[in-house]
């Protein structure tokens, strides 16, 4: 893999993952209500912690009134959070039940003259993280244009073979099956197979 081929499979996954604007609006009632019941709070103890009267809090629960600014302000310091947060849904607050199965060997692949790389849940847009098996043909450092570099983190594990992990700021690091690494993948870093048949790996690249 030459320094520009490991980039283009991450770009390719991130052009297809960028995140659309939710359409739907958050409920600030709905919103408050679920904050208080993930604490096991009632309206008297959120009030209380809020130093909002029951009644009010029960009518912005319940989407009979508009809270003030200050109101706003006195149920983010009650609920230990940023008034910004109240009209930011929670990333868990939609489960999509999304699942991607590939079987071994079925992945897409994208070989070059250092690695054979397999996509895995390629089925799968707008993923968090890249995930891929790479069979390690590179013996030597020398064969690589360079050091390979991008954005976000990356995990590393030895499913075969023994390979050699090459970083900017850190001496070499020999793996065996079983071995992981996680490192900031804006480091510099190429990986070598140091064992007599090529080494297997399985790669993990985030993607935001």
């Amino acid at each position: 893999m030459t320094k520009a081929d490991q980039p283009s499979l991450i770009q390719l996954a991130r052009e297809t993952g960028e995140d659309l604007p939710d359409p739907n609006p958050l409920n600030l009632g709905e919103r408050v209500r679920e904050l208080r019941k993930s604490r096991g709070w009632t309206l008297e103890q959120a009030a209380g912690q809020a130093g909002l009267a029951r009644s009010t809090l029960s009518k912005i629960e319940n989407g009979q009134m508009s809270p003030t600014y200050e109101a706003l302000k006195k149920l983010a310091v009650g609920l230990e959070i940023s008034v910004p947060q109240l009209f930011t849904a929670p990333k868990s607050a939609q489960v999509s039940g999304r699942m991607a199965v590939t079987k071994s060997g079925e992945g897409a692949s994208h070989p070059t003259t250092t690695y054979e790389h397999e996509m895995l849940a390629g089925a799968l847009t707008k993923k968090s993280m890249l995930p891929y098996r790479a069979r390690v043909r590179a013996r030597s450092f020398d064969e690589f244009d360079g050091w390979v570099r991008h954005d976000g983190e990356e995990f590393l594990y030895v499913l075969t073979g023994a390979v050699r992990l090459i970083t900017e700021f850190y001496e070499p690091v020999e793996m065996r099956r079983g071995d992981s690494a996680y490192y900031d993948a804006s480091m510099g870093h190429n990986v070598i197979s140091v064992s007599e048949e090529d080494a297997l790996i399985l790669w993990v690249t985030s993607l935001t």
